[in-house]
């Protein structure tokens, strides 16, 4: 049940400091003229080319070491063998992947180094022919050269022929004054020759070697995601030690997020309402004194520690408010985001679009999230209004967050939308800022669905 309506569209967008927030710069060609010019083209052409002596290196060392190794199985020499072998693929890889950082612009997780459970040799060799890391780098090693051949054939011939035709009226001229002949020679035999030399020929030679310019760019690009492909594949760290790294560290962000929430507790009940109890004990103390000497200065303190009882209840139903309100758990989010928006210092107009309730871990979060970013609004944006909007996307829990503020709010600053970026994380959901300077700001969280 929506108490208003929110924004009309329901499509996060992502924004902040990464590349796909960022505004590209502009350019008076299209991307398909100016391709064949651009830093990206040359970086990747020049990957092509090291591709080949490089691949050559690695298959004839991969080759030799696997047939020497398995040769050598029936004697117990063949094990370290191999093993060193797929050891120095690996040492292989770590270059390949510094190459494609630097040319391709892709950034590969090193794998995990291999250790033994003793430390020693053995132990090490064992690790090693375990791996599947490593039987991937050297699966790596034999399918790079053939592909690098093609490669390197393909680009450099098309590149090649693409700037010779397209320059070819500037350097048509060489062939009169240095060899005797009219031009490039498209057929000969004993009795006739047939050049490209009148200017129609030099013209359409040109057109075609622009053609071939424009189109090779591209060739040139799709060879290089091939190379990506292989390079991310085979030589970066596995899904599931991918996946273990992440958790570990979600893992940590949820023990320092509850510790800091305990201490955020401890600190409030110790400065708020445990102080206040202490106080309004003592007042109560000296009440009892004072009660049959002087019974109206007793009644006056009696009447001041139940103003202060009222104010320590207020504030224990804050607190527990903080920890996990009530409401939340008995009317769900649409009544307690509600609440929220009702103490916002601006108007709120909240609208939930839900069929039913989420896990209420799931729905903690959506609720803490709200109040945080509302928290933001009321002490920082400057903004006269807010909305707020939830509603679920096949098993996502997307909520929007927009005000009419001045923005500038930025996830890199290190202020709360860090750290809230962080507790999403724990269970893989995201937050996308949008908040130009000036504004206005749009917030939204994604949450997976869990019911």
């Amino acid at each position: 049940m929506a108490t208003a309506y929110g924004p009309d569209t329901r499509t996060p967008q992502r924004s902040g400091s990464g590349p796909e927030g960022r505004l590209g710069a502009k350019h008076v060609l299209p991307p398909a003229l100016r391709a064949p010019v651009e830093a990206r083209t040359w970086r990747e052409f020049g990957y092509l080319m090291l591709s080949l002596p490089i691949s050559i290196v690695l298959f004839v060392f991969a080759i030799t070491m696997t047939s020497v190794g398995t040769g050598l199985l029936i004697t117990f020499l063949g094990i370290p063998v191999l093993a060193a072998g797929l050891a120095a693929c690996r040492g292989f890889g770590a270059l390949e992947r510094a190459r494609a950082r630097g040319l391709l612009k892709l950034d590969v997780a090193d794998p995990a180094p291999v250790r033994g459970r003793t430390g020693g040799l053995m132990s090490w060799v064992g690790a090693v022919l375990k791996s599947g890391v490593s039987w991937r780098h050297l699966l790596y090693a034999l399918l790079h050269f053939p592909w690098a051949v093609f490669a390197f054939s393909v680009s450099l011939s098309l590149w090649a022929w693409g700037w010779a035709a397209l320059t070819y009226p500037l350097w048509h001229w060489v062939f009169p004054t240095y060899t005797g002949v009219e031009g490039v020679q498209l057929y000969g035999d004993a009795t006739h020759q047939v050049y490209l030399d009148s200017s129609v020929e030099l013209a359409l030679t040109s057109a075609f070697g622009l053609v071939l310019v424009l189109v090779t760019a591209w060739i040139i690009r799709g060879l290089a995601a091939v190379d990506r492909l292989m390079v991310a594949g085979l030589l970066g760290p596995s899904r599931l030690a991918t996946r273990v790294t992440e958790l570990e560290s979600d893992r940590g962000v949820v023990v320092d997020t509850a510790a800091a929430d305990l201490r955020r507790i401890e600190r409030d009940l110790h400065d708020g309402a445990q102080a206040r109890l202490v106080a309004l004990a003592m007042d109560l103390g000296l009440a009892k004194e004072k009660l049959t000497a002087d019974p109206e200065a007793a009644a006056r303190m009696v009447d001041e520690a139940h103003g202060e009882v009222k104010v320590a209840l207020q504030e224990l139903r804050d607190l527990a408010r903080g920890i996990h309100p009530a409401v939340l758990t008995d009317r769900g989010l649409d009544a307690a985001l509600s609440a929220i928006a009702s103490r916002c210092t601006v108007p709120v107009t909240v609208e939930v679009d839900l069929s039913s309730r989420p896990a209420q871990a799931i729905e903690g979060i959506a609720y803490f999230t709200v109040s945080e970013l509302l928290q933001n609004v009321s002490k920082h944006a400057r903004a006269t209004r807010a909305s707020v909007d939830v509603w679920r996307t096949a098993d996502r829990l997307l909520i929007q967050v927009t005000d009419n503020g001045r923005g500038g709010a930025d996830l890199a600053a290190g202020s709360g939308l860090a750290g809230l970026t962080e507790r999403l994380d724990a269970v893989d959901g995201i937050l996308v800022v949008e908040s130009p300077a000036g504004g206005p700001t749009k917030v939204t969280a994604e949450l997976p669905w869990r019911g």
